[in-house]
């Protein structure tokens, strides 16, 4: 009876969950910018639930560029391909990657997530493994495809300083020596810093850039939970931006606040530091909007107590409305729940002019909003070091007429050419995005 009980319990309360939820009265468009629509928090009994059922690309089917622009696989049939690496020599390498073991998460609710996640596309097994990508002929396609380095633990993060590759798995930074056109690395790892990790691992995505001198790494890591459910204690050295000292070993927290930081990079005119992050979940299809930012060194970003700078968020007890007080807003909204990660300047001079220095940030769709947001590669462009219009779609239609997810777009990254390298863990490609011949 209980073997055949708890599952009709699921499928009921899942019916229940995905039926439930209100309409954004806003378009996305008013969640983004300098200065984003922000209407009141939507409360429900059940979250908002609108997730696209993956369904890949059919052959020969691939993303709608920009004008101007064109788009081709540089590497098909990889294994849930999340985040790049460009190596000195034109390499590209890829995390294939997923979520780890989670055994501290139990319950219908959990359960229930991971239905929804496998119907996202996202509950396969992690490959645990880095593959080197090149181009020997220069057509624009991966002739070599071989595992760089296996049996990692959910990789995401890359760095290489000197002749040192670093790796951040889901609950350490590790590293291997490193030879210039090797393909395959054999050395084990040594481990260089844990990371936050635990039996429920909520964001387990860790990113690292090495600073320009290469003695730090920054690392993001995000929070344990949405708005701080199980407690604060169990958030700890998460939500934020660490500054890793490689000499010594030990580590202090550069920013925070910061509910699930992904994507770094170094804005090109100013090295500012800038960082794309997700925001909080289940107050309505208009909130929070998903943000970028550049990263003040001791700066509180309002998690989870507030949003957005200091709007408070009701649902987290205890206050902290002193901490509140010193929480600054994020420079630019990328839309609500759009699942904002990848983030990358163009520095190179291949593409059209318009979009030299500016910032191409990597979508991977929505969940909690309804209609779906995201699902796209995205444009800003910047003037002095700062945002300096709207945002620009660049790569269109991995949400199909249906609802259907045909891809979701994770890493970006500028290749040694100047083309932009885009990651897709559900169309399981690296697209290479050049001008239009």
């Amino acid at each position: 009876m209980r073997k055949t009980t708890i599952p009709l319990i699921s499928v009921l309360a899942l019916a229940t969950l995905v039926g439930c939820g209100d309409t954004a009265k806003y378009s996305v468009e008013q969640g983004m910018g300098p200065n984003p629509e922000l209407p009141a928090p939507q409360s429900s009994l059940l979250p908002i639930v609108n997730i696209a059922t993956a369904t890949p690309w059919t052959k020969g089917e691939k993303p709608t560029a920009a004008k101007g622009l064109q788009v081709n696989a540089f590497a098909q049939g990889l294994d849930h391909p999340r985040w790049l690496y460009v190596l000195p020599n034109g390499d590209v390498l890829v995390a294939e990657t997923n979520t780890p073991p989670q055994p501290g998460e139990t319950g219908i609710k959990a359960w229930i997530g991971r239905f929804l996640m496998r119907n996202a596309g996202a509950g396969a097994p992690t490959a645990n493994r880095i593959t080197l990508l090149r181009d020997t002929n220069g057509d624009g396609v991966a002739d070599v495809h071989v595992p760089f380095l296996e049996n990692l633990y959910s990789p995401f993060g890359m760095a290489l300083i000197d002749n040192t590759f670093y790796v951040a798995n889901a609950n350490a930074i590790v590293s291997f020596p490193y030879k210039s056109g090797e393909t395959h690395i054999d050395a084990a790892p040594t481990k260089v810093a844990d990371l936050p990790g635990g039996p429920i691992n909520h964001h387990w995505t860790k990113n690292i850039l090495a600073t320009p001198d290469g003695t730090h790494l920054y690392v993001t890591v995000g929070s344990n939970s949405n708005v701080g459910d199980n407690g604060m204690e169990v958030e700890k050295g998460r939500a934020a931006i660490h500054l890793l000292d490689l000499k010594t070993g030990k580590d202090r927290l550069f920013a925070t606040g910061i509910r699930n930081p992904n994507g770094l990079a170094f804005e090109p005119k100013t090295g500012a530091l800038w960082v794309a992050v997700n925001e909080r979940d289940e107050i309505g299809s208009d909130l929070v909007p998903d943000y970028m930012t550049s990263v003040k060194d001791g700066a509180f970003y309002g998690w989870p107590y507030s949003y957005y700078g200091q709007h408070v968020d009701v649902r987290v007890k205890p206050q902290n409305p002193a901490l509140v007080a010193s929480a600054i807003a994020p420079d630019y909204a990328l839309g609500p729940h759009t699942a904002s990660l990848g983030l990358t300047f163009d520095t190179g001079s291949l593409l059209p002019a318009r979009y030299k220095g500016g910032a191409f940030i990597g979508q991977h769709g929505s969940w909690n909003r309804n209609p779906a947001s995201g699902y796209k590669v995205i444009f800003v462009p910047f003037a002095d070091g700062k945002p300096s219009g709207p945002a620009q779609d660049v790569l269109t239609g991995f949400l199909d007429k249906d609802g259907d997810a045909r891809g979701r777009p994770v890493g970006v990254v500028i290749d040694n050419s100047g083309a932009l390298l885009v990651a897709d863990d559900v169309g399981n490609t690296v697209w290479r995005v050049t001008p239009a011949q």
